[in-house]
C-alpha cells in the first residue's frame, strides 16, 4: 500500500477513522499481554517500529549484522518473507527470487544468513540449530511469539510518528505509549525534525543517516521510481548524491513489477534520455533479463557512534 496522506495530520478523514484506529490498537496490546513468548539459545535483537512504511528497518539491520560480524559474532536474520511462497527455509540469493521469499531477505542475505518462517519462534530455532549466536529480526516489534533479548526502536526523523492515530486513521501499528515502554533503545534515521530524541532520557538513542555507498561523481538527469512504505525518502537520497531527478512514478510497498509495468519506466527514461534509477528492494524484483537495464543506488547506514552502538548490541 501506498502511505495515505491523511496519517500526515489530523485531519477530517482521521478523526472518521479514529474509532477504527482504536479497535486496532486494543486488539494490538491483548495480543502483546496474553501471548506468552518463547526463548530460544541464541540472543535476539528486534529491529523494529511503531509505523507502518519505511524507516529504515532492512539497511539498519544489515548494518547491525555486519557491527556484530565484525566483532566476532556469528548473527542470522530471522524474516517472515512477506510476499514469498516459500516458508521453513534458509535463503540462497543464488537459488532463490523475491517471488520465492520477498524482497527485504534477499537484501539481507547479502550480508547474513536469512531465514524465512511466519513463525518467528520456529525460525529462531532454526538459525539456533544453524549456530547462530546473534538473531536479528528485521520487523517483529508487534510479534510476541519470540523472546526479545534487546528490541531498537526505529524511527524515522523527517516524519517521527505523523498524526499519532492508529491505524487506519493514523500510521501507528499500536498505542504509543505502549510501544516505547517496550524499547531497549532508539534509532533515529536522518534528521530529527521533531526533536524527539528528547523525549527519550532513560534509554539510549543511537543516531545515523542513509548514505549511498558508492555515489556517481557526476551531476547528471535520472528517472526514478520505488515501491516501499516512502518512495520520496529515496528521490531525496538521488539528490543528495548530485543527481538531477526529472521524473519519477511511485508503487505500493512491496509492490512485484510487471514487464509492462518496466517497459513503461525504461520508456519513461528514454523520453527524458536519462537512466532510469531504483532501489535494491525493487531492483530484486525486476527479471534478471531486464535487470541490466536499470540502475540502483546502493545504500548504507553511516552512525554518528558506531562503537557506542556496537558496544551495547555485545553488552
Amino acid at each position: 500500500m501506498k502511505t495515505p496522506t491523511h496519517w500526515k495530520s489530523i485531519n477530517l478523514l482521521s478523526l472518521i477513522l479514529y474509532p477504527f484506529g482504536l479497535l486496532y490498537g486494543f486488539a494490538t496490546a491483548l495480543r502483546l499481554i496474553f501471548k506468552k513468548p518463547l526463548r530460544v539459545e541464541a540472543k535476539v535483537i528486534c529491529v523494529g517500529n511503531l509505523t507502518a512504511g519505511g524507516t529504515g528497518k532492512t539497511p539498519v539491520s544489515v548494518s547491525l549484522a555486519k557491527l556484530l560480524q565484525q566483532n566476532g559474532k556469528k548473527p542470522f536474520f530471522v524474516s517472515r518473507g512477506y510476499g514469498g511462497r516459500l516458508k521453513g527455509i534458509q535463503v540462497s540469493p543464488q537459488k532463490h527470487s523475491a517471488v520465492d521469499v520477498g524482497d527485504e531477505p534477499l537484501i539481507l542475505a547479502r550480508q547474513a544468513p536469512v531465514i524465512i518462517n511466519p513463525n518467528r519462534y520456529q525460525g529462531a530455532l532454526m538459525a539456533a540449530m544453524e549456530g547462530a549466536d546473534y538473531i536479528i529480526m528485521d520487523d517483529g516489534y508487534q510479534n510476541p511469539s519470540l523472546y526479545k533479548d534487546c528490541s531498537l526502536l526505529v524511527i524515522d526523523g523527517s516524519v517521527g510518528f505523523g498524526n499519532g492515530f492508529c491505524i487506519p486513521a493514523g500510521p501507528m501499528r499500536e498505542f504509543k505509549n505502549l510501544g516505547l515502554k517496550r524499547a531497549n533503545a532508539v534509532v533515529i534515521i536522518g534528521q530529527d525534525k521533531y526533536n524527539l530524541a528528547k523525549d527519550f532520557t532513560d534509554i539510549p538513542v543511537f543516531k545515523g543517516k542513509i548514505k549511498a555507498v558508492s555515489p556517481s561523481p557526476l551531476t547528471y538527469d535520472v528517472v526514478a521510481f520505488a515501491g516501499i512504505g516512502r518512495p520520496s525518502k529515496f528521490y531525496d537520497s538521488l539528490k543528495e548524491c548530485g543527481f538531477n531527478v526529472v521524473a519519477t512514478q511511485d508503487f505500493p510497498d512491496h509492490h512485484f513489477y510487471t514487464e509492462a509495468e518496466l517497459q513503461q519506466l525504461l520508456d519513461l527514461g528514454k523520453k527524458h534520455k536519462s537512466p532510469v534509477y531504483t532501489t535494491s528492494k525493487d531492483f530484486v524484483k525486476i527479471p534478471p533479463h531486464l535487470q541490466s537495464k536499470f540502475k540502483v543506488l546502493e545504500i548504507c547506514i553511516e552512525w554518528e557512534n558506531p562503537l557506542e552502538l556496537a558496544n551495547f548490541l555485545l553488552h
